[in-house]
């Protein structure tokens, strides 16, 4: 009896994760409420301090959430791509018209970078743990045996298709949003990288 209740305590605080790891991307770390992300995963506001000590416990989690699946939609779509196209293939698809519509479930990195200094410790610490990661996968796509030069272009990478993300989406002119976005991408995937 005991094992079915942990599971079912972990099935429920992976529901609220979720639940709060879509609603940081649709809305910012400060529009998130602990309210309406219970609401959301199903589950009544007094819940909430059975799963986590703190509101900011939770943010955490749910940065760490939406940070881990951002890599693994990079590292699906560099794997997917032929033979020497996979920086290619992940800069195409981290700026692709899906990924600019799909705020709640994109790239976190993008839809709340410029909350993160105002953010408690542990968000911040749990953000940047998984942008590191995306550093490294993005690395691991450039084909470069000099690691300073391979790290220097994964830093510009994902500087550059983070702010083409942000500026396409801040922008009311879908031509203009695609024009940002298709600059970027020949701009880093001009070299055959």
């Amino acid at each position: 009896m005991k094992k079915h209740t942990t599971h079912t305590k972990e099935a429920t605080h992976d529901r609220i994760v979720e639940a709060a790891a879509r609603a940081i991307r649709r809305t910012g770390y400060n529009g998130t409420g602990v309210a309406d992300i219970m609401k959301d995963a199903g589950l009544t506001h007094g819940g909430f301090y059975a799963h986590f000590a703190s509101r900011d416990a939770m943010l955490a989690e749910a940065a760490d959430r939406a940070g881990a699946q951002a890599v693994i939609s990079a590292s699906k779509a560099a794997s997917s791509a032929p033979h020497g196209q996979s920086l290619e293939y992940m800069v195409r698809a981290y700026l692709s018209p899906q990924h600019q519509e799909d705020i709640e479930s994109g790239c976190p990195i993008a839809a709340l970078g410029s909350e993160m200094p105002r953010q408690a410790p542990e968000v911040r610490h749990a953000a940047t743990c998984r942008i590191k990661e995306m550093i490294e996968v993005i690395a691991g796509q450039i084909p470069d045996p000099d690691l300073i030069n391979k790290n220097r272009r994964a830093l510009m990478t994902i500087s550059n298709i983070v702010g083409a993300l942000i500026l396409a989406r801040a922008v009311d002119d879908p031509q203009l949003a695609e024009s940002i976005s298709h600059a970027v991408i020949e701009q880093l995937t001009a070299g055959g990288s």
